[in-house]
């Protein structure tokens, strides 16, 4: 990995024979439901899971979808020589803007800090953990006293629903393969930095994985959950990306190689 130090933001998907990298969900919880069954179907001795980030946002079911990411968790670590590095969750844009927003009484600017969160899809969420927006502008016109209260209360609720502040606090930036086969991301790397100094590039960078010309820091493949052209399952010599849209939820199966074993979506 360029000589990069271990990091705890990087997950290492030990022992794996085979890895399941699952697409941005966005509060799909039916979706994710049908497709965690297909996947238990086909689960096998040395299997691992990385779930590629946009757990929340946009969809309807927020609060069921973290509950179903943590039921299959327990399921998987449940099974004979179950260990808890078999399941890595990636922290997606949509969580990455949720711990701003929780943090709101910190912005420099927490009006449009809020209006830009509720644009890209953050409402869902805020309404799931007992929020109200109205409020919430209310509270950003009135300083930070107020902003932190209502922040304080989204964090009450979320702490207070068993597990979810758990998942939130333990997510990575990325996960990879060992002997630097396969790395997972959830929108896009920089190729012009090490893995190390990524920074915000895993979320918001610009470069689009499927041009790479050239493996990026020795790994076979780079593997992305989320594409903003919404174009499905992409394969390219250096690159995959899985990301089904709103109308379908995307996994595939990949062996240490690269190669793509199983293509499933619900």
């Amino acid at each position: 990995m360029n000589g990069a130090r271990p990091d705890k933001k990087l997950a290492r998907l030990q022992g794996a024979r085979r890895v399941w990298a699952i697409a941005a969900i966005n509060g799909a919880a039916q979706r994710l439901v049908r497709l965690h069954d297909m996947i238990s179907d086909r689960y096998r001795q040395g299997d691992r899971v990385v779930y590629l980030g946009n757990y929340i946002g946009y969809g309807d079911a927020v609060l069921a979808t973290i509950d179903e990411l943590l039921d299959f968790r327990r399921r998987v670590l449940g099974r004979q020589r179950g260990f808890v590095c078999d399941v890595a969750f990636l922290r997606g844009a949509q969580e990455e803007m949720w711990q701003k927003l929780l943090q709101l009484q910190f912005a420099p600017n927490p009006g449009e800090v809020l209006q830009w969160t509720v644009r890209v899809g953050m409402e869902a969420t805020v309404r799931a953990y007992g929020g109200d927006l109205r409020q919430g502008f209310a509270a950003t016109r009135d300083g930070a006293r107020t902003i932190t209260r209502w922040t304080g209360a989204l964090r009450g609720v979320m702490n207070a629903t068993p597990g979810h502040t758990a998942l939130f606090s333990a997510l990575h930036h990325a996960a990879f393969t060992e002997e630097q086969g396969l790395l997972f991301v959830h929108a896009a790397i920089d190729p012009s930095r090490p893995l190390a100094a990524q920074g915000d590039a895993f979320w918001w960078g610009r470069d689009d994985i499927l041009a790479l010309s050239a493996s990026f820091g020795g790994f076979r493949k780079v593997v992305r959950g989320i594409d903003r052209e919404e174009r499905g399952f992409v394969e390219r010599d250096f690159a995959v990306s899985l990301d089904g849209g709103p109308s379908r939820l995307i996994a595939a199966c990949f062996d240490p190689s690269g190669e793509v074993l199983e293509l499933v979506e619900a």
